[in-house]
């Protein structure tokens, strides 16, 4: 963005939230935390000056960012590596600027035939998508996250696409009686059935990696500052930000045991507020925790 805002001085903030597709609200915080960002002493020629003028943004930058950046060889391979760790993720422009930018510094790096990220796939990845693509009926035994169980299923794969650094299986559950998501890197084994279905029409809801039901339990956490990355790698029903900085948010939860982890790995920085019944999953999961470490 930043470069962008240099390229076009006076841009509307309306103007950047839409081009880069960011709520209006965190662009203005984001904009408002560039002014402390730089490099020791932090002094004002150190530091990155920004300009909200009746809602026009410009940026100036310190002296350094005026000279070309040196890289050594171990931090122009790690950016190399990323890079193409970046291109490997289906759908990127291997041929856009990232692709372009990553060529040259294969050149100034001197790696010869370059560099080739991979990303690994799941066992069964080649299996299904091809079940998919045949409109093949599979029998999977599949280990559930969230109620830590292992179950067989009958399933009619309408697509398999990646999401959130995962693979996922869309298909009709025979066992559920309906549209399910399955993670393939959770399929313990695939077995052909030898039937055949007929595929609908595409959902466009497909690639939703959570699509919660109507009954699900919502529950609202207070989450610390420290805790904010919550609401931004779950998709949350609702938010708010109180004076202090806490965030409310509301989460669908098909799963107690899904919120119970989530409790227990952010610790005190995450609160329930409601419903009551949804106060004590974290205290009981820690309390099982404990006793297997007694036994």
């Amino acid at each position: 963005m930043l470069p962008f805002i240099a390229a076009h001085p006076d841009t509307s903030v309306e103007e950047l939230a839409t081009r880069f597709d960011v709520d209006l609200h965190d662009l203005e915080r984001d904009l408002e935390l560039l002014p402390f960002c730089g490099l020791p002493p932090y002094t004002p020629d150190r530091l990155i000056d920004v300009r909200i003028i009746d809602g026009y943004v410009s940026v100036s930058f310190a002296e350094y960012f005026e000279r070309p950046l040196k890289l050594s060889p171990a931090e122009g391979l790690a950016l190399l590596a990323a890079g193409r760790a970046l291109l490997s993720v289906p759908g990127a422009d291997l041929d856009g600027p990232l692709g372009t930018a990553l060529g040259k510094l294969e050149v100034a790096l001197d790696v010869g035939e370059g560099v080739q990220i991979d990303v690994g796939e799941p066992e069964f990845l080649e299996e299904v998508r091809s079940a998919a693509d045949e409109g093949r009926r599979l029998e999977i035994d599949y280990h559930s996250f969230g109620r830590d169980e292992l179950t067989t299923r009958r399933v009619d794969p309408s697509g398999v696409f990646h999401a959130l650094g995962a693979w996922y299986i869309a298909a009709h559950c025979h066992r559920a009686g309906e549209e399910r998501l399955f993670r393939v890197d959770r399929v313990r084994a695939v077995r052909d059935t030898g039937e055949h279905f007929e595929a609908g029409e595409a959902d466009p809801d497909v690639e939703k990696v959570f699509d919660p039901d109507p009954g699900d339990l919502r529950v609202t956490l207070a989450l610390d500052p420290s805790a904010a990355w919550v609401a931004e790698t779950y998709p949350v029903e609702e938010i708010s930000e109180g004076a202090d900085g806490t965030l409310h948010v509301t989460l669908a939860v098909s799963e107690s045991v899904w919120l119970a982890r989530l409790l227990l790995r952010v610790g005190p920085a995450a609160r329930v507020v409601s419903p009551p019944e949804a106060k004590g999953i974290a205290a009981t999961a820690a309390s099982r925790i404990l006793e297997r470490y007694r036994a």
